[in-house]
């Protein structure tokens, strides 16, 4: 919550500064025929022409001349909105969008998969704070670049670098772009959850998954992406379950009442995950899964 008013401040100040600049930017009257000038002999320059929506930054600073072009150089920054709109709306429109860009990304990527992973893990292992929160996000960040490298190469070569050149339209680097995307959650999505949200959003049924819609690929990805994650959890307790029932038992027959089993069981199923090498057998079962 507390980010979330930084976010809107930081905002609210960025608007009031690009307004104060526009302000600052506005042409000044000239002044009457009988008004007395001095140093008549030096220039004034040109007033600075900014398009409509863009805010002109100016500094104060002498006049310096351009070495390439021999003109006078005014020091001057100018902001265009897109479209031709406002430049100030522009920047909040973008800053929204920014932090937008990792939820969307988490969504379009195995990411959630490995972490709901990760965190069973740890609660079948019976440890509260160990790894860490931070820990297990960071892995799964590396794992997801790990993964995701081959298509992220693949949208550079196809969108970005056509765009650079002006080979492309903005438009058309984003059909490309979504392209190697849209076959990588095509190819892991199930066909009853794609069956779901088609008839939810009554769209036709398409010959593929390679022509499915956005609006149903991104649901449909994201439910399957779920299902998978709890399913390898659900796996991943068994041999862990075994182990607390098994140290359940033999305390309550030997009656060690007081003694709670998870004192027992827990280092016992670290040393199990130890002796099998665990974090290796899971991480390279995870990598497999995604060919």
């Amino acid at each position: 919550m507390q980010f979330s008013f930084l976010r809107v401040a930081v905002m609210g100040l960025i608007c009031l500064a690009a307004s104060a600049a526009e302000a600052a930017a506005a042409p000044v009257a000239p002044a009457s025929p009988g008004a007395a000038t001095t140093h008549s002999s030096v220039a004034s320059p040109a007033p600075i022409q900014s398009a409509p929506g863009s805010i002109t930054l100016s500094g104060n600073g002498p006049l310096s001349t351009s070495p390439k072009t021999g003109q006078p150089n005014n020091n001057t920054l100018t902001l265009t909105g897109l479209g031709g709109g406002s430049a100030q709306w522009t920047i909040v429109v973008l800053l929204t969008f920014l932090t937008l860009i990792p939820s969307i990304l988490i969504c379009m990527t195995p990411f959630a998969r490995l972490l709901i992973v990760f965190h069973f893990l740890r609660q079948a292992l019976g440890l509260q704070t160990t790894p860490s929160n931070q820990t297990l996000v960071g892995l799964s960040m590396i794992m997801t670049f790990f993964l995701m490298q081959p298509i992220a190469n693949s949208i550079y070569k196809d969108s970005l670098v056509p765009l650079q050149e002006g080979k492309i339209s903005t438009m058309e680097a984003i059909d490309r772009g979504s392209t190697p995307i849209r076959g990588f959650m095509s190819h892991y999505v199930r066909e009853k959850d794609v069956a779901l949200f088609l008839d939810m959003a009554k769209e036709p049924r398409p010959a593929n998954t390679s022509e499915l819609s956005f609006r149903v690929l991104l649901p449909a990805y994201i439910l399957s992406e779920l299902k998978s994650g709890f399913q390898i959890g659900a796996v991943l307790f068994l041999p862990f379950l075994v182990v607390d029932m098994v140290v359940a038992s033999i305390t309550t027959s030997v009656g060690m009442m007081q003694l709670p089993p998870v004192v027992i069981s827990t280092p016992l199923k670290l040393l199990l995950f130890l002796m099998v090498d665990g974090w290796h057998l899971l991480i390279g079962a995870l990598m497999r899964s995604f060919q």
